[in-house]
């Protein structure tokens, strides 16, 4: 038996604890009891993100990007698909770097579409350009080969 894990729940931000085992089990929050995985990336403003940054102890792959931008609303179905096959093993969020600069500029994006991803409240690997779900599938998974 492993150590519980900590995840945040996307509706209500409440951090549930729940066996690892459960991960695949289409848990429930605690506080809300809506499904703490569905299938979708989250889209966030700083408060939010911080926290699931800092409180999920499944990595956290983020997707920086703005409306503006051609290659972000192309790669959004793939990141999208992406999400509900990542899950529950990797929580998937949405940064706006046009409504949060203060998360660009923290992260320094220079780019968009940006991905990043977080292990531990620390960014671990960051993927700058738009990719394709089976891109984005398979360098998820290299880097948590590698983790």
């Amino acid at each position: 038996m492993t150590d519980p894990v900590h995840i945040v729940c996307p509706h209500c931000e409440a951090v549930n604890r729940l066996a690892h085992e459960r991960l695949n089990d289409t848990p429930v929050c605690g506080k809300c009891a809506r499904e703490l995985f569905v299938g979708m990336p989250i889209d966030v403003n700083t408060e939010r993100f911080n926290k699931h940054i800092e409180r999920n102890d499944i990595p956290v792959l983020v997707d920086f990007w703005a409306e503006w931008c051609g290659p972000c609303k192309m790669m959004a179905p793939a990141y999208q698909q992406a999400a509900r096959r990542l899950e529950p093993r990797i929580r998937l969020l949405k940064v706006d770097t046009e409504h949060l600069q203060d998360l660009a500029a923290r992260y320094n994006i220079r780019s968009i579409p940006t991905l990043a991803l977080f292990r531990n409240g620390r960014e671990v690997a960051r993927q700058p350009g738009a990719m394709d779900v089976n891109g984005i599938v398979s360098w998820v998974d290299a880097l948590m080969r590698h983790a």
